[in-house]
């Protein structure tokens, strides 16, 4: 029996995901968690498996949930199911410690395979990230955005997604001056000259799901 953790702040996604694994007879819902947070105290608690979790969620999320999460359970397997299709998102949250990745767009055999192959000691990417990494032209691996940090790169998003210093501190646990510091970082690696620029950037790149309800 593989023991599964769903990991989503969307109560209708979490319900909609356990009752695919309830399918399963070789799946168990073992825990679910509505926050980064909530899920980093199960999994110190309690065993999984497998955590399945979305990429962006308020408070701890994304791939410093990632991290930590494999920093307390090394053995934990853990697939990432995203809005966001772009082989980047793919390669920053294996290269975190993931597991799998798959598009909320998938299947729910789609699903299914995924947490098998991976529980397995597989590595499973969506078709859609796959295209996105392969696709990628070599002169993007030195894109301003790639020499951002894992932290600076999430500040990036919200920044561009229309979220303040305060705002984004309270969502990451951080002081208003970090978050201001990051943003200076930014802006600097990335030669731009302001929020404007930035948003214009990600816009650009197609960094963001800017689709309403995204």
């Amino acid at each position: 029996m593989i023991r599964v953790l769903v990991v989503d702040d969307h109560q209708l996604v979490r319900e909609g995901v356990k009752q695919i694994l309830r399918t399963d007879a070789a799946l168990e819902v073992a825990g679910e968690a509505a926050s980064g947070d909530d899920a980093l105290a199960l999994v110190k608690k309690e065993s999984f498996e497998v955590a399945v979790l979305d990429m962006s969620m308020p408070g701890l999320s994304g791939i410093q949930l990632i991290k930590r999460l494999k920093a307390e359970r090394p053995r934990l397997r853990i697939l990432v199911v995203s809005m966001h299709g772009e082989g980047q998102y793919a390669a920053r949250a294996l290269k975190a410690g993931a597991s799998g990745y798959l598009t909320k767009d998938g299947t729910s055999s789609m699903l299914l395979t995924a947490i098998h192959k991976i529980a397995a000691g597989g590595v499973h990417i969506s078709e859609e990230a796959a295209a996105g990494l392969l696709a990628a032209p070599a002169v993007d691996q030195v894109a301003p955005h790639r020499t951002l940090s894992d932290r600076e790169f999430e500040i990036l998003l919200l920044l561009a997604d229309g979220h303040g210093p305060t705002e984004i501190g309270e969502a990451l646990h951080l002081s208003v001056k970090t978050v201001s510091t990051h943003k200076t970082h930014i802006l600097q690696k990335m030669n731009l000259s302001g929020t404007a620029d930035l948003v214009r950037y990600v816009i650009e790149h197609r960094l963001l799901d800017l689709k309403p309800g995204g």
